[in-house]
């Protein structure tokens, strides 16, 4: 198809709708199975995610055939660019929401309930700092994450990757594809160390800090916005290792290379949330 067709791709009819549906379907029921003590919960959950994994593998696969068969054109260009740009917005608000909880408990709340009478309302010993270790006697005591060295570490990790990512870039639409290969590859490693640390520090929290997902609104809030954007580091490097497969594979030319540009949008708004994260959670 030429990138100036007046026609608009349309698929054909596929199976990978179905097979979705089938893998959340096996997914929700066994996660819930797993927290409500089932033994069967475990193994449904991870069926549904082998069948999430084999639908993925599966549609994007067909995906990157279409493209690379020169399906799509410019106005399939434009959908597709549409439609990353408000994936991106509606994790703007996910992550909004988890921020703004933070904010909601911290700013709002904690002053507000200062201003009660404690021992009618709370606890005698109440006090209305951040952080705080909720109702006496129900919390364990702990200590609060600070941000060095690992968190400053990560986040150099971080920023360093959004460079290289912007010179593979640049090698792209120069027809670099050596140093293409080299700088999606340096993007991967500086990813998964971060996730490395990361794991390392969700250890530490746990073992030294007594730090935990029930401590208080301090822990739920750190370990909700830290987890989170974990999650969305491991799928950013997902998708640039894909990135790099591909790069291998001889897809991609300086006119014609959306994915990977989907693919760095979502890494660099994963490396703007860590820096609201890091000056929030570990330095406020």
């Amino acid at each position: 198809m030429s990138a100036n067709a007046p026609y608009y791709f349309v698929p054909g009819p596929s199976q990978w709708p179905a097979v979705g549906s089938l893998a959340m379907l096996f997914f929700g029921a066994g996660a819930a199975g797993w927290v409500n003590g089932a033994s069967w919960g475990p193994s449904v959950l991870g069926a549904g995610l082998l069948i999430l994994f084999y639908m993925f593998f599966g549609w994007f696969g067909t995906v990157i055939g279409e493209s690379e068969h020169g399906d799509y054109n410019a106005r399939v260009d434009v959908s597709f660019r549409w439609s990353m740009g408000w994936f991106i917005f509606s994790e703007v608000m996910f992550f909004a929401a988890f921020f703004g909880a933070l904010f909601y408990a911290r700013t709002i709340t904690m002053p507000w309930l200062g201003d009660l009478d404690h021992k009618f309302a709370l606890w005698p010993d109440f006090v209305a700092n951040w952080p705080n270790a909720g109702p006496a006697g129900v919390v364990e005591k702990y200590d609060v994450m600070g941000p060095w060295p690992i968190p400053t570490i990560n986040t150099a990790l971080l920023l360093t990757s959004g460079v290289t990512l912007t010179w593979a870039h640049h090698a792209l639409l120069a027809g670099q594809r050596g140093k293409l290969a080299l700088g999606l590859l340096l993007t991967v490693i500086l990813g998964a160390v971060f996730m490395g640390f990361q794991v390392y520090e969700y250890m530490h929290a746990y073992s030294e800090l007594n730090l935990k997902l029930t401590s208080g609104i301090y822990g739920s809030t750190f370990f909700l916005l830290t987890g989170f954007h974990g999650f969305h580091v491991t799928i950013g490097a997902i998708m640039l290792a894909v990135m790099f497969f591909r790069v291998l594979r001889g897809h991609f030319s300086p006119d014609h290379h959306f994915a990977f540009e989907a693919a760095a949008w979502y890494w660099h708004f994963v490396d703007v949330v860590w820096l609201g994260l890091y000056v929030v959670v570990y330095w406020l």
